[in-house]
């Protein structure tokens, strides 16, 4: 069962325009988040793999030019959400059908922005994550460039490139360790894989951190000069449900992709990892759960537009 977690984050709590809200749209549009909510549920019951991309999607949003919408835009091959770092980025349609049902009974109110932000967090409650609140009230950007993506975090960056893209965004090694735990649901492609397979090393070779038990599983669904379209779960046995079991494949080398193995190479994020485990924490899985939704909503804050910056889209792929 999924953990009740409500936030009240009096730093962000209040009426004025210059700052995020829990409620902001409270006399605006007051059914603003179910609306919201209902549209997610109605996707991911057709499609449950849907979770996992509204969340990813909240995610490659914020990291370019903050949580701002800039990825919906479709104006041509220049746009933002066609860069290399937002491959297999999706769930645009969904965002589109709510912000629809929002226009048709508040028009020019609630901000894609804030609809992507709403979106993941309904998705994660619907796999069995934590539910909580989002602090509303940001505005969508007027920018979006495929040359502004360039810095997006990649799989195959080292622990020293993951920080330090984290840490330009205002965010810590436990965030990065969280918010990666982020893949406990959904799934990635064999091109993803393939060099951690095959080519890890000059020459040839498998990443030494795969569990030996686990290669030869993994070799053999994502076979070398296979389908590189062929998905594949990241994080093995639990991909449907949002819990910390991919802290505990990313110890025993049962991480799927790179960059999540990564994090038990170096000292920091490696015992951010181990805090969630041991005798001392028999309720580690409440902790793992509340700590995510203060990661996830402190990645939400990120460059947002408020007050009178940027606008409110009428549709969410493009600028009005």
């Amino acid at each position: 069962m999924a953990i009740l977690l409500v936030l009240i984050l009096t730093l962000f709590i209040g009426t004025s325009k210059g700052q995020l809200g829990i409620g902001f749209y409270s006399e605006t549009c007051p059914n603003a988040e179910s609306i919201v909510r209902s549209v997610v549920q109605n996707a991911i019951f057709s499609n449950t793999n849907l979770a996992a991309v509204l969340l990813r999607l909240h995610f490659h949003d914020c990291f370019v030019e903050g949580c701002d919408g800039s990825i919906l835009i479709e104006n041509g091959s220049n746009a933002e959400r066609h860069a290399v770092g937002h491959q297999g980025v999706g769930g645009f349609e969904v965002i589109e059908r709510a912000k629809a049902e929002l226009e048709s009974v508040c028009p020019g109110v609630v901000s894609c922005a804030d609809i992507v932000a709403l979106a993941a967090r309904d998705a994660i409650a619907l796999a069995n994550g934590p539910v909580y609140m989002v602090p509303t009230g940001r505005r969508d950007g007027q920018i979006s460039s495929l040359s502004l993506a360039a810095e997006m975090p990649e799989v195959s960056d080292t622990i020293q490139q993951l920080k330090a893209k984290f840490f330009q965004k205002g965010l810590t090694e436990k965030d990065l360790v969280l918010l990666s735990a982020a893949h406990t649901i959904g799934t990635t492609a064999c091109f993803f894989m393939t060099n951690r397979l095959y080519n890890f090393f000059p020459g040839g070779g498998s990443d030494p951190s795969i569990n030996p038990a686990f290669l030869p599983d993994l070799k053999a669904r994502c076979p070398q000069n296979g389908d590189v379209n062929v998905r594949l779960a990241t994080d093995a046995g639990s991909e449907e449900t949002f819990d910390s079991h991919i802290l505990q494949n990313i110890r025993d080398g049962f991480a799927v992709l790179e960059s999540d193995a990564r994090l038990n190479d170096d000292v920091t994020t490696k015992s951010v990892i181990d805090s969630y485990f041991g005798l001392f924490n028999p309720f580690f899985e409440q902790s793992f759960q509340a700590d995510f939704v203060e990661s996830i909503v402190k990645m939400g804050q990120i460059g947002v537009k408020t007050g009178f910056q940027g606008e409110i889209r009428h549709v969410c792929a493009a600028f009005n």
